[in-house]
């Protein structure tokens, strides 16, 4: 088994903070409309922002109760400022939410770009909301859900069970040689020059260890002998946690790609990768995902421990 360590690598999506008031959430008045109701819309990934006159992109949190504009739900996300923050979640673009100023924009894309209070806030809420749009019925009878404590557990109406939002563990993996070259690859649905480290879910029964070690293994035939874990962060598209985590190979492993899976992968020094990308050879993760935040790490030239 692979030796495992700990140093924390921080990435812009790591040092989220928010109250989410969790305690509160079992008050029945909670999703009520009041004068200290703030409302965040989403949609299908999208959060409502708005931009400032220095171009700076903050939330668009509305005083307006957005029920009667064919809400999907209202989740309770906690407070900020003395005021209650309520995600609602909608199907489809509409008239009445259609306001001036308002833009709903792809949270994937612009995350990185927002205060991270700012964005704890809009990953709790698009998450939530892929949550209730898929949850329909009970998946135990196909009874009829109820949500309580402010929108974060559904009930059902037939039987009673509890059900609670899903979060999907994936591990993603900076693999590096005894040259200290970095592994990349592109997936077979990627755009034909984006590149990225490994990353993989976790299956059940799985550590995350094993998760990092069998997923290079399955993708580029070679065997991991020591793992490092990094830090985390929330990837609510749909619903995964990214957990990062630094890996060793020995020597100059020669690579086997899954077929179908990984459609081209390489060893790079760091002088191959700065010209690959300077060249636009290869294209990388933006900065705000944990992959990106990886592939910095190694070219700062972090050593094992550091």
């Amino acid at each position: 088994m692979a030796n495992v360590r700990g140093p924390h690598l921080r990435t812009p999506l790591t040092l989220l903070h928010s109250d989410r008031d969790a305690l509160e959430r079992d008050d029945p008045a909670i999703l009520a409309p009041g004068e200290d109701a703030r409302y965040l819309v989403t949609r299908a990934g999208a959060a409502a922002m708005t931009e400032r006159e220095d171009s700076v992109l903050q939330l668009d949190l509305e005083t307006e109760d957005p029920r009667a504009a064919t809400t999907e739900m209202l989740v309770f996300l906690g407070r900020r400022d003395g005021h209650r923050i309520l995600a609602a979640e909608i199907a489809e673009p509409s008239p009445e939410l259609d306001l001036p100023g308002r833009d709903l924009r792809d949270l994937r894309r612009v995350a990185q770009h927002l205060d991270p209070a700012d964005a704890d806030l809009a990953l709790a809420a698009v998450s939530m909301g892929s949550w209730h749009r898929v949850t329909r019925h009970c998946p135990q009878c196909g009874g009829a859900l109820d949500p309580e404590m402010g929108g974060w557990v559904l009930r059902c109406r037939e039987e009673g069970s509890e059900h609670f939002p899903r979060t999907d563990p994936a591990v993603i993996m900076a693999v590096r040689d005894g040259d200290d070259r970095l592994l990349l690859a592109r997936n077979a649905h990627f755009p034909d020059r984006f590149h990225s480290v490994l990353a993989g879910f976790v299956e059940p029964g799985e550590t995350l260890e094993g998760a990092v070690i069998r997923e290079v293994a399955e993708e580029v035939g070679v065997v991991v002998d020591e793992v490092q874990y990094v830090g985390s962060q929330p990837w609510p598209f749909p619903r995964s946690l990214m957990l990062g985590f630094r890996a060793w190979v020995p020597g100059a492993a020669a690579l086997s790609l899954q077929d179908e899976e990984i459609a081209e992968a390489r060893w790079f020094s760091r002088e191959e990768y700065t010209a690959a990308v300077e060249q636009g050879d290869i294209e990388v993760p933006s900065g705000s995902s944990l992959g990106r935040a990886l592939i910095d790490d190694w070219l700062d030239g972090s050593e094992h421990g550091e």
